[in-house]
């Protein structure tokens, strides 16, 4: 079982690397740490669990997140009613949408343990090609808040951190037309 111990923290190298394609089909070795990433969400989204183990709440996570440059990211939340579950090798933005949005609240990471103040304008909408845990091909579409939380995981395995896309004069800055996630 995965514990914020296992969580790499903002400075340590693996976030800052691109992280390395996943041969398909995926090995027994990847299938592994893509259902212990899974099960850490699930976990961290459990009050009781969350709390014997001190997790903090989290909705997707990257492979760089735990050491591992390899391109696996997992998603586990709820929106609207719609539950996303979804553990991803080699997702690829294939298309975004010109119309950007942001969350209001500012974004956050489970590999970032202080607030960070500012807006992280990213694509309203985006589309993902990606395998699934089988090695199968999958091509899904994301509006909102999924668009943003897919994005973040994706930058991960970039070595992009959500605090880069923070305007450094004005954190608060919105460009023109901007949709705001509550």
């Amino acid at each position: 079982m995965l514990l914020m111990k296992d969580i790499v923290r903002d400075g340590h190298p693996a976030l800052r690397k691109k992280s390395k394609e996943v041969p398909i089909p995926p090995s027994e070795e990847d299938i592994h740490i893509l259902n212990k990433m899974l099960e850490f969400l699930k976990n961290s989204q459990d009050e009781e669990i969350a709390e014997k183990y001190n997790l903090r709440t989290g909705v997707g996570l990257a492979a760089p997140q735990i050491g591992i440059n390899k391109q696996l990211i997992v998603i586990h939340f709820t929106y609207n009613d719609r539950l996303y579950s979804y553990q991803l090798i080699n997702p690829k933005i294939v298309s975004h949408s010109v119309e950007k949005a942001y969350l209001s609240a500012g974004e956050g990471c489970l590999s970032v343990d202080e607030q960070i103040d500012g807006y992280v304008v990213r694509h309203a909408r985006v589309t993902v090609k990606a395998f699934d845990i089988d090695g199968n091909p999958l091509k899904l579409r994301f509006r909102g808040y999924p668009a943003i939380v897919i994005q973040h995981e994706i930058d991960h395995l970039n070595g992009i951190m959500f605090y880069d896309h923070i305007n450094k004069q004005n954190p608060f800055y919105v460009p023109e037309g901007a949709k705001p996630i509550e």
